[in-house]
């Protein structure tokens, strides 16, 4: 059974090209890939992430809450109606990511999540269902009256160190999103989220970083970040319908600052030291 709850400190980088290279370079003597990326290869998570009519759960998370959560679909690859999938609610308190999960077909994580179906039917018809995280994630979707907002996918290079697979290093890019079609087995299109040549690197830990990670990190000028696909996403959409937006929200006054970090970030990556 694919474990259903995570509980894990995480921190993001974003990388330019060369520091990607040298970076895939310095930790192959520490670490090993994970069995998904089948002859060296990325592979493909999409998401579907769901949120209230009026954007309420990724504009709190905006504001850098002590205590955020989300809730979203999520399957490897690009998964057919019949396939199974996860259904995922990210919670993180004080910087610690909680994740629980569970699996049903994604025909019936439509139905339900649009309230077509009840909880119960899902149980009966599903038998990877944990029946405790179901209920978790059925008061969640009564409570806020999700919708589907935004489809999110992007290709994913994953390590495991050799002597500790409690820490983990993952590199995404080609991180594609739209606010159309949003279904999963339609596959991957829409807009990029970051420029070409550009990779979110995330590392994820129990415990201590490894001292061999951070000095890798110091060589190559790599430094954290507070970068969210989900968060970045709804900025940019915000920005690209300023106007519009201006008109049915005049009330309304929305924070574009936590945007502008990034651009700079990207213009200012340094190279890495050879």
């Amino acid at each position: 059974m694919a474990i259903e709850v995570f509980n894990r400190c995480e921190k993001k980088y974003l990388l330019n090209q060369q520091q990607y290279d040298a970076m895939l370079e310095k930790i192959s003597d520490y670490m090993v890939m994970d069995t998904y990326n089948k002859n060296n290869q990325f592979y493909k998570i999409s998401n579907i992430y769901y949120d209230t009519i009026n954007n309420d759960i990724i504009r709190a998370c905006i504001d850098k809450p002590v205590y955020k959560e989300k809730l979203r679909v999520r399957s490897y690859g690009i998964p057919s109606v019949e396939d199974n999938v996860f259904v995922e609610i990210k919670k993180k308190y004080n910087g610690i990511v909680y994740k629980r999960r569970t699996q049903m077909q994604l025909k019936d994580a439509y139905r339900y999540l649009s309230g077509n179906v009840s909880a119960s039917y899902i149980i009966q018809n599903n038998s990877n269902i944990n029946n405790q995280l179901l209920g978790e994630i059925d008061y969640y979707k009564n409570f806020y009256k999700i919708v589907p907002k935004v489809y999110l996918s992007y290709d994913r290079l994953a390590y495991f160190e050799k002597n500790d697979g409690d820490f983990r290093i993952t590199f995404d890019t080609n991180i594609t999103t739209r606010r159309e079609d949003i279904r999963l087995e339609y596959g991957s299109f829409g807009e990029q989220l970051l420029p070409e040549n550009m990779y979110l690197m995330e590392i994820k830990i129990n415990r201590a970083v490894p001292l061999w990670f951070t000095k890798i990190m110091s060589n190559l000028n790599i430094y954290p970040v507070s970068f969210s696909k989900y968060g970045t996403e709804y900025k940019k959409y915000i920005m690209e319908h300023q106007s519009s937006f201006n008109k049915s929200r005049k009330e309304e006054k929305i924070c574009l600052n936590p945007f502008l970090p990034l651009q700079q970030i990207i213009q200012s990556i340094s190279v890495p030291q050879c």
